[in-house]
């Protein structure tokens, strides 16, 4: 097992399945303890029971709705008690839909979770963070570069993320706070799978790489934000999407 985080203290957010779920497990590898936070207490209670599973026992579960601010801070209070270093903004949703078709409320739900959710996640990790410094990854999408037809909403929230990383690197600069962002690209999580086999076959046409991304793949890019490899690297964000839109 190896030890790039040894000794450290991690929270992500949506961390109950998926690629969240990937990236506490990845942290957990390289000796972190992982704070694995979902709106779901009870996914998160049963994701951190399955890694215990594989002998990754430094995962505690948390319950937190990152649309609610104090929620996101008692988290963050949390913990600071263990020694934040690293914060992972994953906690997201979608609400897929053509723009005319979209009510209103389909808009807000997006901005609520990954745009006020990530803003209340860096104000709050930043605050907590103690001096000798650490990382916050925000997770953004290729879709918030390159912008999806029938995802208006959510290209909107992930461009956002990237506006929020470097305005945020810059203000937390001086406290040795990195702020970076990942961009997924088609990644095999339960999204993916419920597509058509011909959907997906035709989204892969776009991926010179000409496959699906592995949720590992997300954790690897997060662990090298998380860890001193990247003490140089702020502001960045890191597309892991098989070149898709490049």
């Amino acid at each position: 097992m190896g030890e790039l985080l040894s000794g450290r203290t991690a929270v992500v957010t949506g961390a109950a399945r998926g690629l969240g779920y990937a990236m506490a497990r990845g942290f957990l590898q390289q000796g972190a303890h992982v704070l694995v936070a979902d709106v779901d207490k009870d996914a998160a209670a049963a994701a951190a029971e399955q890694l215990a599973a594989e002998g990754l026992t430094e995962a505690t579960a948390v319950a937190c709705d990152v649309t609610d601010e104090l929620s996101v801070a008692e988290l963050a209070e949390r913990a600071a008690r263990h020694g934040l270093t690293i914060w992972v903004n994953n906690a997201g949703i979608l609400r897929n839909g053509d723009m005319a078709g979209m009510p209103l409320s389909g808009f807000r739900a997006l901005i609520d979770v990954h745009v006020q959710g990530s803003w209340l996640g860096c104000k709050y990790a930043g605050m907590h963070i103690g001096e000798g410094g650490g990382s916050i990854i925000n997770i953004s999408s290729i879709g918030g570069k390159a912008g999806l037809a029938g995802q208006t909403n959510y290209s909107t929230a992930k461009a956002a993320i990237l506006g929020l990383t470097k305005a945020a690197a810059k203000e937390l600069a001086p406290r040795n706070i990195r702020v970076n962002t990942i961009l997924p690209g088609i990644m095999r999580t339960a999204m993916a799978e419920q597509l058509a086999p011909e959907d997906l076959a035709a989204r892969l046409t776009d991926v010179p790489l000409g496959r699906i991304g592995e949720p590992h793949e997300i954790a690897d890019a997060a662990v090298f934000l998380a860890s001193d490899m990247s003490t140089f690297v702020t502001g960045a964000a890191l597309e892991v999407s098989g070149g898709r839109f490049m």
